[in-house]
């Protein structure tokens, strides 16, 4: 009789898998979109360590009391000023509108659509630059070079993500890697599918490590089954 392999076990929804949400400091989101987007000056007034996100956070308060916080791009201390909204400088920290932010700016923390707040590039060291803008359209390449149109509407943070630096320095021992990733709730360590036994995982078994079977699996397979390349397009080296 075979067993519940993790990805089976973390679909159930236990303690276990769940996200220790109860220890993050909050969420990461732009002012409440102003349908004439006026221009609100605001302070940083602390820089949190939130275990919940790869990079530090800055928590601002505007001029009509109202809090927010944002991934603290780098250069950035506590008691600076920012703004957001239409017409703002392009510095470090303040918020704008694609459509006034120059190309080759770098950027992050951009919206998806007008007012949702921020959907792309929020991770440690990460940043965008704007390409074109034809229109009432704003072209964007991101961090993985791709390249996407948005709204020219969207707002965008001017900036790089502070916390670049996070990977370079090694764990040195797993303890320290246990640690970090208690924090997030996430199994550690994770053993390979390949080095089960067959009633532990599809790929289990057999001599040396290998899956001894295609690795490509139909999207519609059932739970338990479904492990390996899901619904792959293509698989090996491109020419």
């Amino acid at each position: 009789m075979g067993k519940r392999i993790i990805s089976q076990r973390s679909g159930r929804g236990t303690h276990t898998y769940k996200s220790p949400g109860h220890r993050f400091k909050g969420v990461i989101k732009h002012r409440v979109l102003n349908p004439k987007e006026e221009l609100v000056k605001g302070k940083i007034i602390d820089l949190i360590n939130c275990p919940g996100h790869s990079a530090p956070l800055a928590k601002i308060k505007f001029e009509d009391n109202k809090e927010i916080l944002i991934a603290a791009p780098e250069k950035i201390k506590v008691g600076d000023e920012v703004t957001s909204g239409n017409n703002g400088e392009v510095n470090v920290g303040n918020t704008l509108l694609l459509k006034n932010i120059p190309e080759g700016t770098a950027i992050f923390n951009i919206e998806a659509m007008p007012g949702d707040g921020g959907k792309f590039v929020r991770t440690a060291g990460t940043f965008a630059k704007v390409i074109t803008r034809i229109g009432n359209k704003v072209t964007v390449q991101l961090p993985s070079k791709k390249q996407k149109t948005l709204n020219a509407n969207c707002r965008a943070t001017i900036g790089t993500i502070a916390g670049g630096g996070r990977k370079e320095k090694p764990f040195l021992k797993a303890g320290k890697k246990m640690h970090a990733m208690r924090a997030k709730n996430k199994l550690y360590p994770r053993t390979s599918g390949v080095a089960m036994n067959a009633v532990d995982h599809p790929f289990g078994s057999g001599r040396g490590r290998h899956a001894g079977k295609p690795l490509t699996v139909s999207r519609d397979a059932p739970p338990g089954r479904k492990v390996g390349l899901i619904a792959a397009r293509r698989t090996g080296k491109r020419k």
